[in-house]
């Protein structure tokens, strides 16, 4: 399933829900789905500078494919790592490269951060396209 196709099917998950509190209760259930990283992971490297609390981002290039992997530490980063992995985890440099992060916007849930979650969004996409470029450049 494409970049697109994943946002859109989580748009109709999101446009199931009326109100905020649900839509963010949403973000809160898919972080159950959470994955953690071993210890030696977590270090200055894969920490996402800019996220409102702790999180840290891993990423891997296999068989020509970004594969990420992160933890966050509250409920919101758990949430928002695991819809957001969803969506760029096992995906080529160029389906990454070539996304245009506005199109999060469609989604219906950009809007219901704070401003400093926004800015945790945004610090954790730079860490993505980073990882990407590095990926087709053949450096990770």
């Amino acid at each position: 399933m494409s970049i697109e196709k994943t946002i859109v099917m989580y748009k109709e998950d999101f446009d199931l829900f009326p109100t905020a509190n649900e839509k963010l209760e949403y973000i809160f259930d898919l972080g159950k789905k959470h994955t953690t990283l071993k210890d030696e992971e977590k270090n200055e490297a894969t920490y996402v500078n800019g996220c409102a609390s702790d999180a840290w981002l891993v990423g891997e290039c296999k068989d020509g494919k970004l594969i990420l992997r992160g933890e966050g530490t509250s409920e919101m980063a758990k949430g928002m790592l695991t819809l957001l992995l969803d969506i760029f985890n096992n995906r080529t440099p160029d389906e990454i490269l070539n996304f245009d992060p506005q199109k999060l916007q469609e989604m219906g849930v950009v809007e219901l951060l704070s401003p400093v979650r926004q800015q945790s969004l945004q610090a954790f996409l730079k860490m993505v396209y980073s990882y990407a470029k590095r990926c087709k450049e053949g450096a990770v």
